[in-house]
Parts: structure tokens; sequence; C-alpha cells
């Protein structure tokens, strides 16, 4: 499954979670250059220098994240698109499949086999990820590319405060000034929005019709927010319980949550010939249907990507450019589609990618910190210390 979490694959980073890196991510590149023929040594000499360049893994990472967004905003942004649960699961399927392809050709090599009883104990959080990706869908089909992008920044407090509560985390000064920035664009993106609606800048129809719209979105995007948080913020606790490593997390997340996104689908939404045919205009049904595959692909480039970026780089670079890529997403939005380009959205676009600098230089100081402090005591307990001993204790 894919971002419609974009932002949810980059928040998985080891900066977000006190610079622990995500087994999500892994050690290792997925792919090893080494897996590739070796007919050709100018080929592979070319195929080795691109795979150990840190500018071409960062580039890559960039035009994964963005992409996704687009390909995301293009499927739900249809005048009568409705069938989200059903792209949801067309997500899932593409995704999983895509996984035990490359496990049964031999490009990925460390998927452990499938397990019941973890399976079991892993639905509850593939629950909370149909929450979280079902209302990033809604509030990116009501909102536009930049206010999303920036609304979603929010999560970032949330489970900042989140690891402090659950794992012993803190909070810095210059974390504490990101946050106010977080807020502060979040509140002129808003105002920034609502004053275009009013203004009929970027909306069509009339202006209730906007503003309720903009509410809908506004509603869906708080809803994410939270979703968004207890998702991560539990999968932290209950992932070193399960063992799980690389693409063993998607593998899960994605084939557990596909018959309950085909049950809701097949219940809540709307399957006459007519709704099909409003969902998938002749003229647009082809486009859309390859943008569905692609979503579902994009989640193994961007895994790719970012483990490729952290292998090359460091933990601390990917963080960086997950804060330089909010600028280039939110531009795409204004490029793509008809997000309304006023002085309130530019500043509003402005203050969320200094927000992102701001805290990623935060995490960088709080780790050079933590790393050139020589104890004196007894060391306070990190969070993924803790999350160690809770799993040895369950």
């Amino acid at each position: 499954m894919a971002n419609k979490k974009n932002e949810d694959i980059e928040m998985r980073s080891g900066e977000e979670f006190g610079g622990e890196k995500d087994p999500f991510l892994g050690r290792n590149s997925p792919v090893s250059h080494r897996n590739i023929a070796r007919q050709d040594p100018g080929v592979n000499a070319f195929i080795d220098k691109i795979d150990h360049s840190p500018g071409a893994s960062i580039i890559a990472y960039c035009m994964a994240s963005i992409s996704m967004t687009v390909v995301n905003k293009y499927v739900v942004s249809g005048s009568y698109w409705n069938l989200n649960f059903f792209y949801l699961a067309v997500q899932s399927a593409v995704c999983t499949l895509a996984i035990l392809a490359m496990k049964y050709t031999g490009i990925l090599r460390n998927l452990a086999p499938f397990d019941s009883t973890k399976a079991k104990k892993w639905f509850p959080i593939s629950m909370l990820l149909v929450g979280m990706i079902y209302t990033g869908a809604k509030a990116l089909q009501f909102l536009s590319v930049p206010v999303y992008t920036i609304f979603k920044n929010l999560t970032i407090i949330v489970i900042a405060y989140g690891e402090v509560l659950w794992f012993g985390g803190s909070v810095t000064p210059i974390t504490l000034l990101s946050f106010g920035l977080i807020v502060l664009s979040s509140i002129v993106a808003a105002w920034a929005d609502i004053q275009a609606a009013i203004d009929g800048v970027g909306h069509s129809g009339d202006t209730s019709d906007a503003l309720s719209t903009l509410n809908a979105g506004y509603a869906w995007m708080g809803m994410n927010v939270v979703c968004t948080s207890a998702y991560l913020l539990s999968m932290r606790k209950v992932i070193k319980k399960m063992n799980f490593k690389d693409y063993d997390t998607m593998f899960y997340n994605n084939l557990l949550t596909i018959p309950v996104l085909c049950v809701c689908s097949l219940f809540l939404e709307d399957w006459s010939s007519e709704n099909l045919a409003r969902n998938f205009p002749e003229e647009t049904k082809n486009k859309l249907i390859i943008g569905m595959i692609y979503s579902g692909l994009a989640a193994i480039f961007i895994s790719y990507c970012s483990a490729w970026c952290i292998r090359i780089t460091s933990s601390t670079t990917y963080s960086m450019v997950g804060a330089l890529n909010k600028l280039p997403i939110a531009i795409s939005g204004l490029v793509f589609f008809d997000a309304p380009v006023t002085f309130g959205s530019v500043t509003a676009i402005f203050l969320g990618f200094v927000s992102g600098l701001v805290y990623a230089w935060a995490k960088v100081r709080q780790k050079a910190a933590d790393a050139l402090t020589l104890p004196t005591t007894k060391p306070t307990m990190s969070a993924s210390a803790m999350s160690n001993r809770d799993a040895a204790n369950s």
C-alpha cells in the first residue's frame, strides 16, 4: 500500500523514531547490483556506479515520492469519484503480488514465510493502517496537494509527544520551534485556502459549495492525523515483538488489508453500472487503471529508494531529504492541478518547508548531543531500548 502514503513511508525513517532505522527499510538495498546479469562489463560498471551514487539515490527517492502523490491525487480527484475502498484494495493487491513476484524470482531473498500466528497478532495494526490510508485518500480528494502536504506535518507533532508518553522520548527547544512553525504554516494554509474559496480562486461552483468541500477535507485531514499517529506508534510498539524485517511489514500490511478493503467496498460503495461509468469515464478509464496499478507498485519503489538512500548516504541525510522534498511535492500540486496560487498559499508552502528543515536540524543536533554525552549515572532508557525490553518481557 502506498501514500496516499508516500508521507507515511517517509515518517518511518529512523530520525522520526529516535534515530533508529525502521526494520521496514532494512539494512541493505533490496536488490543487489550483483544480481544483475554480467554479460557486458561496461553496463555492469555503469550500474555499479549508479548503485553507489548518493545523488542518484536522492533523486530516485524524491521522484518516487512526488509521483506517488501526483498519481494518487489524479485518481481521487474526479468529479464523481467515490470508490476509495476499491482503489485502496487494488493498491494492496498490486503491491502484494509485486512482493511475491520478487520473492519467487529471487530478487527479494529476505522475505519471511507467511506465519498465521503473526498475521493474527498483526491484524489490529493493519486495521489502523486501513483507517490511515482511507482518511488520507479522502483528505487528498477534497484538499489541494500543497494544503494536504502542509497539514500532514501536524502528524509529526502528535507522534513526537506519543514518543514521549510511550517510549520516554524528549522534545528539545529547537524541536518546539519547528512545531510552532508547523502549526503556523497550517493556519496560514487554511486561511489562504478559505480566502481563495471565498474569492472564487481555484474553485468551481459557488462559495458555499467550495467552503463545504474544504470543511470536509479538513475534517478528514484531522482524522488522518489521528489515525496515522496511532498506526505508526502502535507499529513501533509491536514491531519488535514480531521481529519483522525489511519487506515483512509491507507484505503483512497489504495482504491482511485486502479482504477488509474488498468487503468494505462491496458493502459500502455503489457498484451499479451507472456509478462505475461515472467513476471511470471512457475518456480517462485507461489512465485511471494505469494510475491505480502504478500506485501499488510505487510502494515498492519508495521502499527501495528509501533503503537505497539510507544505505548510500545516512539516516540523517535521508531525514533532511524528506524535509526538502516537501517543497517539490507542494509545488507539484500547483503545477499539475488547479490549486490556487496566492500570496497566502505560497507563504504557507514556504513556512511548511522551513518547519521541515528546522525539525530535521533539531533531530540532527539531538542525535549529535546524545553521541557526545558521556554518562555519569545510569542512563535514561531510550525508546528503542524500551521497545526491546517490552518485547523481551512480553
